[in-house]
């Protein structure tokens, strides 16, 4: 599977967890109950995954957690936060390099309409 079709099998699990839980709840709800649509569709879901850093000849482990990791080929970063701040893109552009994984996806379940709280991020593409 593509990651746009993986994509957009995760934007439609987001709506629905939106539309049944609404906005409100802490990150850590809406990321089990996003993984528990996403493996009820059959993806391979890795949550709080925790990744080592190589830094020069350093390795450093544990060093960054992923929210999900789908496929091995999406990161999705969960917010339930009023306000986006740019700092979150850069989050995941980061992960993004880090792990030579080409799409990420930044949710934030705490709007009033989930199609305006999901943003795509691309590593080079």
């Amino acid at each position: 599977m593509t990651e746009n079709e993986l994509s957009y099998k995760i934007i439609g699990a987001a709506l629905e967890v939106h539309k049944t839980l609404g906005s409100g709840l802490l990150e850590s709800a809406y990321e089990a109950v996003l993984a528990y649509e996403l493996k009820e569709l059959g993806l391979k879901v890795e949550r709080q995954l925790l990744l080592p850093l190589k830094y020069k000849n350093e390795l450093i482990d544990n060093a960054y957690r992923i929210d999900l990791m789908i496929e091995n080929k999406i990161i999705i970063e969960v917010k339930s936060v009023v306000e986006i701040h740019p700092i979150f893109y850069s989050q995941v552009l980061t992960y993004l390099k880090l792990t030579d994984i080409k799409l990420g996806l930044l949710i934030n379940f705490n709007i009033p309409l989930i199609k305006d709280g999901i943003h795509r991020i691309v590593n080079k593409l």
